[in-house]
């Protein structure tokens, strides 16, 4: 085969979502809205292409991300334009170029969209993967941090799952996390070399990072690092403890772990991850923080920041793998038709019960109705309403449960009552209902 005939292929680290996929996807996504619109969040959509400097001065010049994954180029006026590896930075950007500042009070916003991070493919992660994500500013208050993550664990009840885990930390800020950097350091030199390579070079640019590193060989060493819960000023300490302290109260479990710091240079103060024991060796399904200063850093007003990122491929797999949500098939009615006379009003009432919202196929041409009953079949159809020359003629149409097999004549100025009468309200939009754990 030539070059010219060879078959393309989706890009590496990239996936198509079919048909059959994008049922879970769409209630995961519905679900957040319910969730999120609860707590009063409203949502924004921002760019998938930002400024370079945007990510560079936000996630931070030595990290990961901004040193070995972005997708950065040069368009044709030779400005550099990177595909957003991460959203809360154009949340805050947006924020500050139209002046949400000025309006006063707390801005809850919420996102859905694609991210863009040259990383290794592996089970559940994507060069262009799908975040759910929610920011609030404009307070430092505690309580939003206990607010939000309420509201997650929320989130992940409604949509089934049990075997999960909340990890949480505090990075300290400004005023405490220098002293305790210096400690780091001095800490770092005495075993760096036993580190991996990219770890040695964290120990002189940026020390944190180092206990973000993933390296299984890595661990012991880092372990026996200093805390920095051990070195908090008296306010981050009172900071962190109200956030412990309402989440006691409110019944939402948690687990203190020291090491948690994330992998982007804004955040401040609470640090937090949600791991999931379905997803493996790495098992972290969502997280996020404090970034009291990103609006400062992006030449915007100080505007205190708390925030998530869900990696929604993982979550969907998480809730696919846990049998949380069970979809059934979106088509709610198949309509068959036989004779000629019978196209007409098959026609009509296809469209009929299409605007009334209610999934509807119909079959293009005539066909013999052990063939439609087959098609009716495969498509998974609740039900099948079949109409031929008979049933035009006594005005009463054949109405068939496809699970059941149990067939009755239904008047056809009163069918469409009777179809949504037997779907319920759960299979409006044609989206079919969800066995969901309470």
């Amino acid at each position: 085969m030539s070059k010219k005939n060879e078959l393309i292929q989706s890009v590496k680290g990239t996936r198509d979502l079919l048909p059959g996929e994008t049922p879970l996807w769409q209630r995961v996504e519905e679900e957040a809205r319910r969730v999120f619109e609860a707590y009063n969040f409203r949502e924004i959509r921002t760019p998938i292409l930002e400024q370079t400097a945007l990510f560079a001065r936000s996630v931070g010049s030595d990290t990961d991300i901004v040193t070995k994954e972005m997708y950065t180029f040069e368009d044709r006026d030779s400005e550099s334009l990177t595909l957003r590896p991460e959203a809360t930075a154009s949340v805050v950007r947006a924020y500050i170029e139209h002046g949400l500042y000025n309006e006063g009070g707390v801005h809850k916003l919420y996102y859905f969209g694609p991210m863009f991070r040259r990383e290794r493919p592996q089970k559940g992660r994507y060069r262009q993967f799908y975040q759910i994500g929610a920011e609030v500013l404009g307070s430092d208050h505690p309580t939003i941090d206990t607010e939000v993550l309420e509201m997650l664990v929320l989130l992940l009840e409604r949509l089934g799952l049990k075997e999960f885990k909340l990890l949480l930390n505090s990075v300290g800020c400004p005023k405490c996390r220098p002293e305790y950097l210096k400690k780091l350091r001095h800490a770092l030199d005495a075993v760096k070399t036993k580190l991996c390579t990219d770890c040695q070079r964290r120990a002189q640019t940026n020390p944190l990072r180092v206990l973000d590193c993933k390296v299984e060989a890595d661990q012991p060493v880092i372990e026996k690092l200093p805390y920095i819960l051990d070195h908090l000023c008296s306010e981050c300490r009172q900071h962190f403890e109200c956030v412990t302290g309402e989440l006691d109260e409110r019944g939402v479990a948690y687990e203190i772990v020291p090491r948690l710091v994330r992998g982007l240079d804004y955040y401040t103060r609470t640090t937090f991850e949600i791991t999931s024991g379905l997803l493996g060796a790495q098992n972290a399904m969502l997280g996020g923080g404090r970034y009291d200063g990103l609006s400062e850093m992006l030449g915007g007003p100080p505007a205190p920041g708390f925030g998530f990122a869900i990696g929604q491929d993982r979550l969907v797999l998480t809730v696919e793998e846990s049998a949380a949500l069970k979809m059934k098939a979106p088509l709610a009615v198949y309509v068959a038709w036989m004779g000629e006379a019978a196209r007409e009003p098959a026609v009509r009432l296809a469209c009929q019960l299409r605007r009334e919202g209610i999934s509807t196929e119909i079959s293009f041409q005539q066909m013999k109705l052990k063939k439609s009953l087959g098609i009716a079949n495969k498509l998974q159809a609740r039900h099948t309403i079949i109409i031929g020359e008979e049933e035009v003629a006594s005005g009463h149409y054949q109405l068939k449960d496809m699970e059941t097999g149990e067939q009755r004549a239904v008047d056809a100025v009163q069918l469409v009552a009777a179809i949504k009468e037997k779907l319920g309200e759960t299979f409006q939009s044609g989206r079919a209902p969800s066995s969901q754990a309470k």
